[in-house]
């Protein structure tokens, strides 16, 4: 049973972003903006809440024998995944600017270049959200009782749902270079392959892993408030039109809450 929930919890996040990228297929230009920017709000949700009841709550009660210091490595986990991925989008193009303008310069190389780019930014995005399933994972593999398998799956859909969008990201630009709609699709979906293979490599490594399993918790919830911070919430709330990110907020949010609690 354990193995089979952790199969599709893996495959999750890879799915959201095919399926967004297979919008190449059934879309003429671009997702709808009011259900991109719900999609968005409730990604966001429900990757704060299981920043906070499957990460950092869990990586404090790894360390209850700290006593009054069980904060101390949830707080540097946590530095250090913010950290992480703030180096990553100095060096890697933000995935929102790069989406406003996927074509850049009207030349055929400058295109190509930026295209790259969008692939290489998103897929490099990928690898720590990847990793941060394989922790969760690995944790619950490992038969502790911190995680259990409603926290590790709804966290791999709430990633799933903020890949959807980050599939069509891909594969929409390059449809609309000229390129054929499977090829479009491939590399959209391929953008996505980076997730399950970093996660598969980080359970593998489990019996490393564990001993620094409360830091690791918490620096994928660096990552995840992170990515909702600077990539998710701006996106979802340009222009101001902030109503349909909030409700799906609240609602995301809100459903992490009651899948932790009640199935917890």
């Amino acid at each position: 049973m354990s193995m089979s929930v952790t199969f599709w919890g893996l495959l999750i996040p890879f799915l959201g972003t095919a399926l967004g990228s297979a919008c190449v297929f059934f879309m003429k230009r671009e997702m709808r903006d009011g259900i991109q920017r719900a999609l968005l709000g409730f990604a966001a949700g429900v990757m704060i809440a299981a920043s906070v009841w499957s990460l950092l709550i869990p990586a404090m009660d790894m360390s209850a024998s700290l006593g009054k210091l069980a904060f101390f490595p949830a707080l540097t986990g946590f530095a250090l995944g913010v950290g992480f991925l703030f180096l990553l989008d100095r060096i890697t193009p933000h995935l929102h600017a790069m989406a406003e303008n996927p074509e850049g310069p009207k030349s055929s190389v400058n295109k190509i270049s930026r295209t790259m780019m969008l692939v290489f930014a998103v897929t490099l995005h990928n690898i720590p959200e990847g990793m941060a399933v394989g922790v969760v994972f690995a944790s619950f593999l490992s038969g502790g009782q911190s995680i259990s398998s409603a926290d590790a799956l709804a966290l791999s859909l709430g990633i799933a749902i903020q890949n959807f969008p980050e599939g069509a990201i891909i594969s929409m630009p390059l449809r609309s270079e000229g390129n054929g709609k499977a090829k479009a699709f491939v590399y959209g979906a391929l953008s996505g392959a980076v997730e399950p293979v970093a996660a598969v490599i980080t359970i593998l490594l489990t019996s490393l892993v564990l001993p620094f399993l409360p830091y690791l918790l918490a620096f994928a919830a660096g990552a995840m408030v992170y990515v909702v911070v600077e990539e998710l919430i701006p996106e979802a709330t340009r222009d101001e039109k902030t109503d349909i990110c909030t409700i799906g907020f609240a609602i995301g949010f809100a459903l992490m809450m009651v899948l932790d609690v009640a199935l917890g």
